[in-house]
Order: C-alpha cells, then sequence, then structure tokens
C-alpha cells in the first residue's frame, strides 16, 4: 500500500477538566464540571447541589436539577476535576513526551472559566490567557501545531446557574466575545479550531449548564450553540483568513441489528438523528428531515429573525469527530434520544473492552467514507482509543499490547480510506495519550494514553509519568508516517 500524504499530522487530544487541574489556581472560576463526583462503570457520576431547604442533596450528571437547587461543593466528597492529573503544574514535561513520540499535534481545550472566571466579564483574565500561550510557546518548541477547543463539554458556573446556560442567547453572546479573545491573543499561531466538542450528545448541567433535562431543552440549548459556533466561524475568518473551523461530533457507528427492512429503515433514521446536528453546521440550515424529528420529539424550536442567515454564513471547513465504536438498531431498539444519539445495542460479533465498548475497525473506515461522501469536506479523526486497566511493573514498564492491536487495527483501516478510497483526512489525534481522568465513569484505572499516569481511582499517587509499550510504537508509526506498523 502506498504511503500516507506528507503532512499527515500525528497525535493525541486531551480535555482541560479531565487532564489539567489546577481548579483554582491562577483566576480561574468555577466550572460546571467542577461540581462531578467520581463515579465508576456500576456507579453514577453525580452532581452535589445545595437544596431549596439547604439540605445537601446530588444528582446524576444528565438529570434535571429539582427546583430552587444549586450547585455546591462539600469538603467530604473527590472531585476529579480539581486535580486531574496535574497538567497545569507539568505540562512542559507532558509536551516534551508528546515531541518525543513524535506528535506533529496536539489537541487540547481551553477552560472557559480560566479565561472569563464568570463568564461576563468585560476583560479576560490575563493569567488564564498566560498558561495558554505557554503551552503554545511549547508546542512550537518542538515544531507541535496545535489544534484547539474552545468548549469543551463545559461552561462557566455562573452562566448556567445565572443563565440556564445554552438556554439563553446572552451565553451566546458571552461565548462569542469568549471566542473573539482567543482568536485575537492567538492570531497567527493557531490555525485549527473546535468551536464545541461532541455537540451531537451534550445534555446536562454539567456539559451545557441547563437545569431541565428534556427534549424542548436539549435541542433549543443546541440551536443556540448552533449560532454560537456560526458566528465564531465568521469572526475568526474575518480575523485571520487562514483560520479553518470544525466542530467535533461522535460518530460511532450504527448498523442494521437485521436485514428486516424495518431493522434497516430504523437503523437509517437513528443515524440520521445523529448526522442531522453535522447537516445544520455544515450545510447552513436545517435539512427537511428535522421537522419530523421535532414534531416527534415535541420540539419547537426558538428561531429568532436572522438566525438562517447566520447559520449560511458560518459553515465549517472540515468535520471532525470521535470514533470509539459501533451499535446496532431495529425496529424495537429503546433509544435515549435526547441527546440524539445515546443508546443502541451491542453487535454480538465483535470483541468489548472491559466498559462494554465494541471495537470495530471496519467502521472506522466506513465512518469516514459515510461522512466525506455527504459532506465533501476534509476531515480530521481527534479522538479514538481504547480504554483498559493497566499494570505498572516493578521495573515501571507498562506491557500494553492490546492497545497496540487496537491502533494497528484502526491505523489499517484508516489507510485504506485515505489511500484505497480516496478520502481527505488532515490527520489523526488518539484520545487521552497521557491517562487522564475518564468523563463518563471520572475514574483513573480506565486508561487510554501510550504515557501511564501514578494515580489511582482517589487521585493518590506521585502523578509521575511513565512511557508505556505502545510508546515506542507509535514513535516508530509516526517517524514512519504510518508506513511501519509492527510490533
Amino acid at each position: 500500500m502506498a504511503s500516507l500524504p506528507k503532512g499527515f499530522l500525528w497525535g493525541g487530544a486531551t480535555a482541560d477538566f479531565q487532564f489539567e487541574g489546577g481548579y483554582l489556581e491562577g483566576g480561574k472560576g468555577l466550572s460546571t464540571h467542577d461540581f462531578e463526583t467520581d463515579g465508576s462503570h456500576e456507579r453514577s457520576r453525580m452532581i452535589t447541589l445545595k437544596l431549596k431547604d439547604g439540605s445537601r442533596g446530588e444528582v446524576k450528571t444528565r438529570a434535571s436539577l429539582p427546583e430552587g437547587a444549586e450547585t455546591e461543593l462539600y469538603d467530604d466528597v473527590y472531585y476529579p476535576s480539581h486535580k486531574a492529573v496535574d497538567h497545569y503544574h507539568r505540562y512542559k514535561e507532558d509536551i516534551a513526551l508528546m515531541a518525543e513520540a513524535g506528535f506533529s499535534v496536539y489537541r487540547f481545550s481551553i477552560c472557559w472559566s480560566r479565561i472569563y472566571p464568570l463568564g461576563i466579564e468585560e476583560e479576560p483574565n490575563e493569567e488564564g490567557l498566560k498558561f495558554y500561550e505557554n503551552i503554545l510557546s511549547e508546542l512550537e518548541k518542538y515544531n507541535i501545531q496545535p489544534l484547539i477547543t474552545i468548549c469543551h463539554d463545559e461552561l462557566p458556573d455562573y452562566l448556567a446557574k445565572t443563565y440556564d446556560g445554552w438556554s439563553s442567547r446572552t451565553v451566546v453572546d458571552c461565548y462569542v466575545k469568549y471566542a473573539r479573545t482567543l482568536l485575537e491573543r492567538f492570531k497567527g499561531r493557531v490555525k485549527y479550531w473546535l468551536t464545541f466538542n461532541e455537540l451531537n450528545i451534550l445534555s446536562g448541567y454539567a456539559q451545557i449548564g441547563t437545569h431541565i433535562h428534556d427534549h424542548q431543552t436539549v435541542y433549543n440549548a443546541k440551536h443556540n450553540m448552533f449560532i454560537a459556533s456560526a458566528l465564531t466561524v465568521k469572526l475568526g475568518h474575518e480575523i485571520d483568513e487562514n483560520n479553518m473551523f470544525g466542530t467535533m461530533y461522535a460518530m460511532s457507528q450504527f448498523y442494521p441489528k437485521s436485514s428486516r427492512p424495518e431493522d434497516v429503515e430504523a437503523s437509517y433514521q437513528k443515524r440520521r438523528m445523529n448526522l442531522m446536528f453535522v447537516d445544520v453546521m455544515s450545510r447552513g440550515y436545517y435539512p427537511n428531515y428535522a421537522d419530523m424529528i421535532f414534531k416527534e420529539k415535541e420540539v419547537t424550536i426558538n428561531m429568532l429573525e436572522g438566525d438562517d442567515e447566520i447559520l449560511r454564513n458560518g459553515t465549517l471547513d472540515y468535520i471532525s469527530f470521535s470514533y470509539y465504536r459501533s451499535m446496532v438498531v431495529g425496529k424495537d431498539t429503546v433509544l435515549n434520544q435526547a441527546m440524539g444519539f445515546s443508546g443502541g445495542e451491542e453487535n454480538p460479533y465483535l470483541e468489548k473492552t472491559p466498559w462494554g465498548w465494541s471495537v470495530d475497525p471496519i467502521g472506522l473506515r466506513h465512518t469516514l467514507n459515510e461522512v466525506y461522501d455527504r459532506y465533501q469536506k476534509p476531515i480530521f479523526i481527534v479522538e479514538n482509543g481504547m480504554g483498559e486497566i493497566d499494570f505498572l511493573e516493578d521495573d515501571f514498564t507498562i506491557n500494553d499490547d492490546y492497545r497496540i492491536k487496537y491502533f494497528v487495527r484502526h491505523f489499517e483501516e484508516m489507510k485504506k480510506a485515505i489511500l484505497i478510497d480516496k478520502v481527505p483526512v488532515i490527520g489523526y489525534t488518539m484520545w487521552g495519550p497521557i491517562d487522564l481522568v475518564s468523563l463518563s465513569t471520572g475514574e483513573m484505572k480506565k486508561r487510554y494514553g501510550i504515557i501511564y499516569t501514578d494515580m489511582d481511582d482517589k487521585g493518590n499517587g506521585t502523578l509521575n509519568r511513565y512511557r508505556k509499550k505502545s510508546f515506542y510504537w507509535f514513535k516508530k508509526v509516526t517517524e514512519t508516517n504510518g508506513d511501519d506498523l509492527s510490533y
């Protein structure tokens, strides 16, 4: 097989609240994720609350908040985002490790409340901006391109408490002000931007700042995010014509449960429900079938005068997505459709990770072709990986052949999509190259990295970083631009 295009970008991706720590350092304000507890595969993460009567309470992260309840921190609760894995103090060491592994791109998110602690300030927090300028300087030292996520599943808690998060157009204005600050301050230093992360599956207080979790609330919050993204894309192109914008979507694949026409139709409709978000932001308008979805869910979109034009003038330059697994959908599959994505049944033909996620490399090739056929725009794979339990040996080595095998199979299918199917792919960033806190469970033992972080599920450990076997293998991959996948 031929070689990947010269300049193909290899790297990794992180999220601030899972990686940085330093949750109140450098002038940072409270973020919606700062109130999330730890959890596990068996135990849900919770948001801690002060109830209307002053008593203590908690709800699951995607549940509605009780009337009159507000987020509250408690001294006897472990909140993983507060320390995370301490990248805030270790960014130089971490970026040096990325460079050693051969990264040519690093995707990271800016913490909104580190730049605007409440979200409503007239002037940004200079200490927060300086932190990210320091990160950019380290990346430049090693010739690593930044890929910045402006908003990764969070917002300043004040905007959630005061304005009900993305339900409010005030938050749209606050976001655009925040984005302008980044675009102007980092002009010429950043080419690739993501306005949001996994927008199609966001819901709940921690992610979109809304107190109510229902179809009407979630879909209208997403509409406001469409507007914020479009305004930012237009603004970003005006500030620097070299800026390129995407939004990241969760693109796990859906297959029909059987060849029965009813199952095929059910999986098709499920896929369209997921792709609707990409349709709006890539094409600049709601597709005709959106009316069917909104009618079924009794949703009315609060479209304001001028919204149509904003959407048309702020379409994305490229499509980016996460790909972790595939599922099957049939006529009788029960779906949680408030998020527009979640749900499906496991495919009995696929192996699974310890957390029950199916492993489907061929599905990545299928998804790349599906997305390019539909949108005819370049694609950036910005999350992919395998959550596993790793063991640090007495000699500080980690033998993770299972992770190498996972990457090999996915890279082989990615190369087929690029070299045989001719899908234009900008690059690939694995999820969590340095072990970080899991979003879904709040655990540390669910590890994705090629670099081990010495920390347990309760934040105990040295936080030292150790290269796994997969680190040395990935270094060989980057040195050969994907030609040598042997192990």
